[in-house]
């Protein structure tokens, strides 16, 4: 048995004969288990295709959810949880959005704790206005709140790391996961800079984030976060949940093979959304939407900006005015924001409106987890972005940075709990297979296009259906695994978008244009036999009595 040093701490870590629990992610999900973890005394191994300080977690903006109640509006988590439910149109698990609000403002003081520096006042956290929500409740560090939190996780990490509890495997790859009769048993991942296999024993948690190789260029995320971890999954006979959910950002811009987010902090600090109209500024948003204007949840805004868009009395570009705001704004809270748009648009935005369009941002489907974050698999987990948990048909801006942190909390208490003391130490091995070290950034153009024709703002079941068909064609002619799991997974999408014959959240078809609870206030469910993908629709839990 060949021992490795991969904690970059200076000496071996012995972990045969020990119990432990691979994560495969290192971005706030995985940071996050692994410091439950190390606090409980369970070791763990953090598997990562890049160090943390590359995690797509790093490029999070606009700040994190608690009802923390600092600015006299008196919030409270029962408020929390009323938003995020009617923001997710009422498909999220009330008992798991009920445990992610009632936590939020511990969850948000343990990363006070850890020495993250979000903004304060007197002592006390500022929060901003955030989409969907009546009140302040989103703490941030100007627009850089993803990087702030991850450098305060990944130190918190290091104190276990020396004590030997978290292991570090960067610059590896999952390759397989090992499925025995319904148990995760273990995984086996690629060294990719040696170029070797290494099989590891022990539970998986699964934080490894959202699907943006099936959207080629068109997503905010990383171009590394490719959703390859979830796509073997499915494919190994994972389930997973409301693939169809996707959200698009409606204030993005292009830049070199992908989207840049400007931040909806932007918004909550005044800046308003604006189209020609015969001629003259229209704000259409605050016209048409008095109470939040600007700030109504993300599926409205981009539909909305949509529909202008191709209103024959508009000129076709929807701007973002944030020449209004004060000075102290800029300097305080939006600093980073304006740096972007000057360096990739060339454009002061104190100065001149952007231009902006909607952007795929976030996926609220993965995954299928139970409220303590187990799979149908027994002794796999998944937290984050990569599982389908907290946000229903859309999410709320703050809540996906509170979910990750607090999902990978839970889903390392589960994880502990349920452990089986077994043989973890690792076989190190050359490859029985060619493996591509050089992931491809995302799904073949064919397949891209398919995707991106068909899953839109607004969706059609004749296109649907078309779509359909053609991607099972090229996965029948795809002969590379990686390829052909990632566009079983682009089917299962489909299909969710196929069946959900309602518009929901940021599911619109044009052809079934009301919102249907009767039939599909459910959860799409899709696993693969192996042969084919079954979808079907799933009862959401009754909330229990708190």
């Amino acid at each position: 048995m060949k021992k490795r040093n991969g904690s970059g701490c200076g000496f071996e870590i012995d972990l045969s004969g020990k119990t432990a629990v691979n994560i495969v992610g290192a971005g706030l999900a995985g940071l996050s288990a692994a410091l439950t973890l190390g606090r409980a005394g369970v070791r763990c191994r953090l598997i990562s295709p890049m160090p943390s300080e590359r995690a797509q977690s790093v490029m999070a903006e606009g700040g994190i959810n608690a009802s923390l109640d600092t600015m006299g509006e008196n919030d409270s988590p029962v408020q929390h949880f009323e938003d995020t439910m009617r923001g997710g149109v009422y498909l999220a698990d009330p008992n798991s959005v009920w445990n992610l609000c009632s936590k939020a403002p511990e969850t948000v003081n343990m990363l006070f704790s850890l020495g993250a520096a979000l903004r304060t006042e007197n002592g006390r956290p500022v929060l901003r206005n955030f989409g969907g929500q009546k009140k302040k409740r989103t703490a941030y560090a100007k627009s850089s709140t993803g990087k702030i939190l991850m450098t305060a996780l990944t130190d918190a990490v290091r104190r276990y790391e020396a004590e030997g509890l978290v292991k570090r495997y960067p610059h590896h790859r999952l390759a397989s996961l090992e499925i025995n009769d319904g148990e995760c048993t273990g995984l086996k991942v690629i060294d990719l800079h040696k170029r070797t296999v290494i099989s590891l024993s022990g539970s998986v948690i699964l934080a490894s984030g959202g699907m943006n190789s099936l959207f080629p260029g068109m997503t905010t995320g990383s171009a590394l976060n490719t959703g390859d971890a979830a796509a073997l999954a499915f494919v190994s006979g994972v389930e997973i949940a409301n693939p169809e959910f996707i959200q698009y950002h409606p204030t993005t811009f292009p830049i070199t093979g992908k989207r840049c987010l400007v931040s909806e902090a932007a918004r909550g600090e005044g800046g308003r959304l604006f189209i020609l109209r015969n001629g003259k500024p229209w704000y259409f948003m605050e016209e048409k939407y008095p109470e939040l204007g600007n700030l109504m949840p993300r599926d409205v805004v981009s539909r909305e900006i949509e529909i202008v868009k191709n209103d024959k009395n508009c000129g076709g570009k929807v701007f973002l005015d944030m020449t209004g705001l004060d000075r102290s704004v800029w300097e305080n809270k939006l600093s980073d924001l304006r740096d972007e748009c000057i360096g990739y648009l060339g454009t002061d935005p104190a100065e001149k409106p952007v231009e902006v369009s909607p952007g795929i941002h976030y996926y609220m489907g993965g995954i299928n987890v139970d409220e303590h974050h187990r799979t149908n698999i027994s002794r796999l987990y998944a937290a984050g972005e990569c599982a389908c948990q907290y946000h229903g048909a859309n999410r709320l801006g703050g809540n996906s940075m509170l979910g990750a942190v607090f999902g990978g909390q839970v889903a390392a208490g589960t994880a502990a709990s349920e452990i089986i003391a077994d043989n973890t130490g690792e076989e190190e091995s050359e490859p029985d297979e060619k493996i591509a070290i050089m992931q491809p950034v995302g799904i073949p153009e064919r397949a891209a296009r398919i995707m991106r024709d068909s899953l839109g703002i607004f969706r059609d079941g004749e296109r649907l259906y078309g779509a359909v068909k053609e991607m099972q064609s090229l996965i029948d002619s795809e002969n590379d695994t990686l390829q052909r799991n990632r566009m079983i997974l682009g089917k299962a999408v489909l299909l969710g978008a196929l069946n959900r014959k309602e518009s929901r959240g940021a599911h619109t078809r044009t052809d079934y244009p009301e919102r249907d609870d009767e039939n599909f206030r459910k959860t799409t469910v899709a696993v693969f036999d192996g042969k084919e993908i079954k979808v079907g629709l799933r009862d959401i839990p009754e909330k229990r009595g708190e």
